[in-house]
C-alpha cells in the first residue's frame, strides 16, 4: 500500500492479538456484528481496554481503496443499526427499513461509524425499547463526541489493513487512562440529561417509524 493513500487506526485488545489481525475479534453482538475494530484517535481504544493487564495497543495503517464502505454519522440509521447488531430490533424484523440496513452493513468491507461507549449504548436501547425520540437520542448522542470507528467486515477490507507498531501502557498510563476514561463519563452524564430534557417533545417513537 502507498503510503499517502493510508489512513492510521489504532486498535487495543485485552489480552492482545494472537497472530495476525482477523475477523474474530468481533462478536456477533458488536456495534456491526463480527469483524476487527479500530478508532481514529490514540485514546479512546485505551480508554475501553486500561483496566486489563494484558491489555495492549496497536498502530495500524488501512487503505480503502476499491472496497465497499459504509459509512454513518450520528443519525437514525446509525441508531437503527447499533440497535439491530445488538439483538434490539427483534419485533421488527422483516422491516423494510431494518432489512434495508442489514443488507448495506452485511455487503460492506468496511463500515465507518461513531465509536459508542457503555453510556451511548444505553441511549441506545432506551431508544429502541421506547423510551425517547430519535430526536432524543441523536441529540444525546451527539453530547459525547468519541471518534470514529473503523470495522473491517471481509477478508478483502482485512488484507488492506497492516499492523506497524505493537504498544503496551505503564501501570500509571492505565492509571491516567482510568481517570480520564471516568472524566469522560462524568462531563457525557451531564450534557446527556440536558440534551434529554431540551429534546423532549421533537422526534419520533421508534414503534412510529417502525410500526
Amino acid at each position: 500500500m502507498t503510503r499517502k493513500d493510508t489512513s492510521r487506526f489504532f486498535t487495543a485488545q485485552k489480552n492482545g492479538l494472537i497472530g495476525k489481525p482477523s475477523l474474530k475479534y468481533g462478536r456477533d453482538n458488536c456495534d456491526f456484528g463480527c469483524g476487527f475494530y479500530c478508532g481514529t484517535r490514540f485514546e479512546q481504544p485505551e480508554m475501553f481496554v486500561s483496566e486489563f493487564e494484558g491489555a495492549s495497543l496497536y498502530m495500524c495503517d488501512f487503505n480503502p481503496a476499491g472496497l465497499n464502505i459504509a459509512e454513518f454519522k450520528v443519525e437514525r440509521d446509525w441508531m437503527l443499526a447499533v440497535s439491530l447488531f445488538r439483538g434490539k430490533l427483534a419485533d421488527y424484523s422483516g422491516h423494510a427499513i431494518v432489512e434495508s440496513l442489514r443488507s448495506r452493513i452485511e455487503q460492506a468491507d468496511c463500515v465507518i461509524a461513531p465509536i459508542a461507549d457503555n453510556r451511548m449504548f444505553e441511549i441506545i436501547d432506551s431508544f429502541a425499547e421506547g423510551e425517547m425520540t430519535d430526536a432524543q437520542c441523536r441529540h444525546c448522542l451527539s453530547a459525547t463526541d468519541l471518534g470514529s470507528r473503523y470495522v473491517i467486515k471481509t477478508d478483502k477490507a482485512l488484507r488492506a489493513l497492516e499492523v506497524i507498531e505493537h504498544c503496551y501502557l505503564s501501570s500509571q498510563e492505565k492509571r491516567d487512562y482510568l481517570t480520564e476514561k471516568s472524566n469522560v463519563s462524568r462531563i457525557g452524564r451531564d450534557k446527556v440529561k440536558a440534551a434529554r430534557r431540551q429534546y423532549r417533545n421533537e422526534g419520533m417513537y421508534i414503534e412510529e417509524l417502525l410500526g
